[in-house]
């Protein structure tokens, strides 16, 4: 099972989520391309449509771009809270899926506290 998690930063928000470039081979095949379209469900069985893409050229830095934006605004994600991802492999099936987390960052008096799952 590969996975990561990352707190969101004002770009994440704002623009696309910026992938590790070690889970990139978690993701479909590029197939050559710049781009994979994948679906992740999160904590209640939601289905959600993700693209990653990478630059034609040079460091390839990968980014979530396409159905980013309508999940972080559907779970009213902020800067500060998180995000992971996890790729799933049915051992019976060999099916591989996705899932995806969000939590909502706790404070008290202005102190990080930890994390509450959506």
């Amino acid at each position: 099972m590969a996975r990561f998690s990352k707190i969101l930063s004002k770009t994440d928000i704002k623009k696309r989520l910026t992938v590790p470039i070690k889970f990139l081979k978690s993701l479909p095949s590029f197939d050559g391309g710049h781009a994979v379209k994948f679906e992740a469900r999160d904590e209640g069985g939601e289905a959600w449509a993700f693209q990653c893409s990478v630059r034609r050229r040079g460091h390839p830095k990968p980014v979530l771009t396409r159905g980013w934006k309508e999940f972080i605004n559907s779970k009213k994600l902020k800067t500060g809270d998180k995000v992971s991802f996890i790729k799933c492999k049915n051992r019976a099936t060999a099916k591989t899926s996705y899932r995806v987390r969000a939590e909502k960052e706790i404070k008290i008096f202005g102190a990080i506290i930890g994390y509450a799952p959506l």
